[in-house]
């Protein structure tokens, strides 16, 4: 059973890299976003609650998504193991997790705040199917369109400089505390995350030995 922790700042390319490993492993993905978003699609109280928290560039509180991510991992649905993104996000996060449960490996993805800023100013949303996009890597066929569904694109809500400046500062100054914790683990292992997907992916896959 592989059970990992995936971290590092929005746009370092965390999600392709976790499919990546879902696939070859048959791995359950959980995506804290990605439970936040469904929610908010949705119109969830918690949804609601999360959109206000997102669209001011802050991060959800810690008894919140510690419940959330409690929840999801009970489900066990995860025969083959897990990998968990976006969560820990603080030291009271990563030490209820520990508490919890064990882990494998802490994947951390290592990208400049400038290569993350152009990143993630790119990214668009397709308001139909949720297919992701970016400017820079992943351009629709058609200007604005979705290739799938013909939906329109949009920017994310919290997909701004103001809200980005604040996740970046907030990542910085919280992430330090729970890398420090899981490195006394030894468990962390550093990715470089401006090399192109499949190189992070066989860095990766070397420094795991899978």
């Amino acid at each position: 059973m592989h059970k990992y922790v995936i971290m590092g700042v929005q746009g370092c390319g965390k999600g392709t890299q976790a499919a990546l490993l879902v696939k070859a492993f048959d791995l359950v993905h959980i995506s804290v976003g990605d439970i936040f978003r469904w929610h908010i699609k949705n119109h969830t109280k918690l949804g609601a609650q999360v959109k206000r928290i997102v669209a001011s560039g802050n991060l959800v509180g810690d008894k919140v998504v510690e419940r959330i991510v409690h929840r999801r991992l009970d489900e066990h649905d995860w025969n083959f193991g897990f990998i968990l993104d976006g969560f820990p996000r603080s030291e009271s996060q990563a030490r209820f997790f520990l508490e919890s449960y064990d882990i494998d490996a802490v994947i951390h993805i290592q990208v400049p705040d400038e290569v993350v800023r152009e990143r993630v100013l790119s990214r668009r949303l397709c308001s139909g199917c949720g297919l992701d996009y970016n400017l820079i890597s992943h351009r629709p066929e058609v200007q604005d369109i979705c290739d799938v569904c013909g939906g329109g694109l949009v920017c994310r809500p919290d997909d701004n400089s103001e809200a980005l400046a604040g996740r970046l500062n907030d990542y910085h100054t919280k992430t330090k505390p729970v890398l420090r914790l899981f490195e006394r683990k030894e468990l962390v292992l550093n990715i470089d995350g401006t090399l192109p997907p499949d190189a992070m992916q066989a860095q990766i896959r070397s420094l795991l030995r899978v």
